[in-house]
């Protein structure tokens, strides 16, 4: 079985849902039975959700709150965002077939009540989630993703070859592959920054739709960051490699930071404007995360 977990906005929880979720005692043996297993968030419309799925997560333990007795935490890992938020119902019709067996559909939002943590059949988690990631996986954008056949192995295009049924039955294969979770976080950032360096301002955009920015994490997938926008940044190749061996980094208010002991004299010039904030999402939601670009920070600091 998967699961779902309702997530609120301003719930009131002590929720970071890349990483944790909050819950009172009488989820906590509903959420017992989903660790080592696949989660998939919903925001329901209440304070101002968008009554649809968001994303995927796998629990990986669960934890009393030592602060506050009665409540615990599920731990969370591979957090994925979903493409675009996958509406409670389409067509008039609930994804969740425990919905679809509601005698009255009115009454659907009481059935609900009290299983903010809840169980999933396996085909349901499948079909949500393959609908999460329609814009990854469609071939249309392949070549701007670099899902194309002269960027992924067999097994990688074996997966985006199949009928959308038999990728639903796969969907598991399709969330570990890290080819395919690059390309949707690819997606993700590049859009929120326009396909544009945000240390240079190029704007690059190829055949295909490809960018010449790279999506590059802030906190590392190695040490544990999540693949959210706000974890990512956009940048040109090389401005990326300097990036990841925290050779240049960014201040709280996103001005670049170089280490001009180490970054190569002909390189600099890519930093000319270095007291200047750097190019940032439209979206300030999409911005950098400060504790994200503190982390980069402290490498920076200690090369």
């Amino acid at each position: 079985m998967k699961g779902i977990f309702d997530t609120k906005r301003n719930s009131g929880y002590d929720d970071e849902i890349a990483v944790r979720y909050h819950f009172p005692k009488q989820y906590r043996a509903v959420a017992e039975t989903l660790v080592g297993d696949r989660i998939i968030y919903r925001e329901p419309q209440r304070n101002g959700g968008r009554r649809a799925y968001v994303a995927t997560a796998k629990v990986v333990a669960v934890q009393d709150d030592p602060s506050r007795p009665g409540y615990a935490y599920a731990v969370v890992a591979e957090y994925q965002e979903f493409d675009e938020p996958v509406p409670f119902s389409q067509d008039g019709r609930y994804w969740e077939t425990a919905l679809l067996l509601v005698p009255d559909p009115s009454r659907v939002g009481a059935f609900l009540q009290g299983k903010s943590i809840r169980t999933i059949p396996e085909s349901d988690f499948g079909a949500i989630v393959r609908a999460g990631l329609s814009e990854t996986l469609a071939a249309d954008n392949a070549i701007r993703l670099e899902l194309d056949p002269k960027h992924v192995d067999d097994r990688t295009q074996e997966l985006l070859d199949l009928p959308i049924q038999e990728q639903e039955r796969r969907i598991e294969q399709i969330l570990m592959n890290r080819k395919i979770r690059e390309a949707g976080f690819r997606r993700k950032v590049c859009d929120a920054y326009d396909n544009r360096c945000a240390i240079t301002g190029l704007r690059i955009v190829n055949g295909g739709g490809k960018s010449e920015a790279q999506a590059a994490h802030i906190w590392s997938v190695a040490e544990g960051g999540p693949d959210v926008v706000q974890n990512g940044i956009a940048l040109s190749a090389t401005v990326h490699w300097l990036f990841d061996r925290h050779l240049i980094s960014l201040t709280d208010d996103y001005r670049i930071l170089v280490s001009h002991n180490k970054v190569p004299s002909e390189l600099r010039t890519l930093f000319a404007k270095q007291m200047d904030r750097i190019h940032l999402p439209a979206d300030a939601r999409l911005w950098p995360h400060p504790e994200y670009v503190a982390r980069h920070r402290e490498r920076f600091s200690s090369v």
